[in-house]
């Protein structure tokens, strides 16, 4: 059997540039309907656009805290998603039942999340430390299922959402009054969508500067790049270990108590942010911080998207070919380095 004469990583230039080639010939031949098309259909595209970044930025958000617990402990987390609808069931019950204010129950959600990954961390992930990799990841499916059963039993498999008593009309916001819904170029901003995307950006800017300018945050970084060097200047790595699960936990609650005002909860809501920070997580690069941000804006846009090209029904699939292609060109990730 002959070898071919390129390079691995040649040929899937090869195959991006024949990729790009194929599209460029098929717009040129199809110029007057595309012009049509994108004339017609262009408030759509930005419309989906805006909605894609700022959803994005949540998506980013989770991320963070999946590829936060995976650069540390190195483990897989498969139970963030259903950790995350702890957090939106959290959120329901204090709007309901004692009207606290979903975007102030970001001051109760990320602490007691925050506690939860201790307390995960400590008595179920920290016991099968030195098990083998896949029975690790089982651990988490594991947990998963039973939080999902487990909120099945107290909540039903109802659907349950929240309605904002403001957010329509003229909101005071600071010492201004917004007219919400903003309309700007022919697009609409709704109230819950953009504060969740500015909270997300707020908080992922707050974890980046703790990881980055605080005592913590070097010692979180130094049992990620080595564990037993950390380990003999005198840190102590499971206490780190504890800590940034919760962390990465914590991450989750905020997000959740974001995207409530939008969104519906039910047992198996967190699934839909799972799949999609995995996803998030591989194109940012695993164990990066900015990449996962990066990745969630990319994701987000690329789903909203999707659904105005094709099907609601299939609006993940533009998510998924994106993630085969940087599997393909790159697989450490948009901001990740090469192991």
């Amino acid at each position: 059997m002959k070898r071919s004469i390129l390079k691995p990583t040649h040929r899937n230039w090869l195959i991006l540039a024949l990729i790009i080639l194929v599209a460029i010939v098929i717009l040129a031949l199809r110029w007057e309907q595309t012009v049509f098309w994108l004339s017609r259909y262009g408030i759509v595209l930005r419309q989906a656009t805006v909605t894609g970044l700022l959803i994005g930025g949540v998506y980013g958000l989770v991320a963070m805290g999946l590829t936060l617990i995976f650069g540390v402990l190195g483990i897989i987390n498969f139970a963030h998603g259903s950790l995350m609808t702890v957090g939106m069931y959290l959120t329901f019950v204090l709007f309901t039942r004692y009207g606290v204010d979903p975007y102030l129950s970001v001051l109760i959600t990320v602490p007691v999340l925050f506690g939860i990954g201790l307390v995960v961390q400590r008595f179920i992930i920290h016991p099968a430390r030195n098990a083998p990799e896949h029975n690790q990841l089982l651990l988490t499916l594991g947990l998963a299922l039973f939080i999902q059963n487990f909120l099945l039993v107290l909540f039903t498999a109802t659907p349950r959402s929240i309605r904002l008593a403001y957010g329509r009309g003229e909101t005071p916001i600071g010492p201004f009054m917004i007219d919400f819904p903003l309309r700007i170029w022919g697009t609409t901003i709704t109230l819950p969508k953009l504060a969740a995307f500015v909270f997300a950006l707020a908080l992922a800017g707050g974890l980046y500067l703790l990881l980055q300018r605080t005592d913590l945050g070097k010692a979180i970084r130094a049992v990620a790049q080595d564990r037993d060097g950390a380990a003999l200047v005198g840190i102590d790595t499971q206490r780190i270990n504890m800590i940034t699960f919760g962390l990465g936990t914590a991450c989750v609650g905020a997000a959740a108590a974001l995207v409530l005002p939008f969104f519906f909860v039910d047992p198996l809501a967190g699934d839909t942010f799972n799949i999609t920070a995995f996803v998030t997580v591989v194109l940012g690069g695993m164990g990066s911080i900015p990449g996962a941000m990066l990745g969630g804006l990319i994701i987000g846009l690329t789903q909203e998207l999707g659904v105005v090209l094709a099907p609601s029904s299939i609006k993940l699939l533009g998510v998924f070919i994106v993630f085969i292609l940087v599997l393909l060109f790159r697989p450490q990730g948009l901001l990740g380095v090469k192991s």
